[in-house]
């Protein structure tokens, strides 16, 4: 440890030069040696978007709430079996979509169509060292404002810049794909991810002390 750094803060540091799948990776290891802190960034970052997903198929927004719960439930008991073989996203939004249909069964009514979800290549996962940090009110308050940041962030994109990052880093799908759902060139499609990365990073950089030349 060093210094008097928060342990949060120092996390923070180093997500700033790594992509949001390794961001997911890097939570993800800790969550697996018991950081309930970073499992909790996770269920910040993707909650509402693995609602939208799920009130595909169940309409009731109650029910979509609770369906959402019980399935982050099960991914946090399923951790110690992730391997990354799949991005977290992808593997969480499956577990969410088989929780929402046993639901629909169990009370005895039927599921729409399935929501496809195409999973990527895994990137090669980095096996980080990361020392075992204890949770503390200053990281569980770094680790919410955070979410909150990206989350408000995110609502306030354009539209089409809004889409296209939610397909590929919420969806979790190619360049390809985006660019045939959004009917444009791939080129677009990379322009209005890179300046939606921008736009939020722009709002996290003043709550993470961060300058204009460094990536969140």
């Amino acid at each position: 440890m060093r210094g008097s750094q928060a342990p949060g803060a120092c996390f923070m540091r180093e997500c700033l030069a790594m992509s949001d799948r390794e961001i997911d990776q890097q939570l993800v290891s800790r969550a697996q040696r018991g950081d309930k802190v970073a499992f909790e960034l996770l269920v910040n970052k993707y909650e509402r978007k693995l609602q939208r997903l799920l009130s595909r198929l169940v309409r009731d927004p109650a029910e979509v709430e609770d369906v959402t719960q019980e399935a982050f439930i099960k991914a946090y008991r399923a951790l110690p079996t992730f391997r990354g073989e799949s991005a977290f996203y992808t593997w969480l939004y499956r577990i969410g979509i088989n929780t929402a249909k046993n639901y629909l069964t169990a009370q005895g009514r039927k599921a729409p169509a399935t929501v496809d979800i195409d999973p990527e290549d895994a990137e090669a996962a980095s096996e980080n060292e990361l020392a075992r940090d204890s949770s503390t009110p200053e990281q569980e308050m770094m680790s919410r404002q955070v979410a909150e940041t990206v989350n408000a962030a995110m609502d306030a994109l354009p539209e089409e810049l809004r889409s296209a990052i939610m397909l590929r880093e919420i969806e979790g799908m190619s360049y390809d794909e985006i660019a045939a759902i959004m009917n444009c060139p791939i080129g677009t499609v990379r322009s209005r991810i890179f300046r939606a990365r921008e736009a939020i990073a722009d709002q996290l950089r003043p709550l993470l002390g961060t300058h204009k030349d460094r990536r969140w």
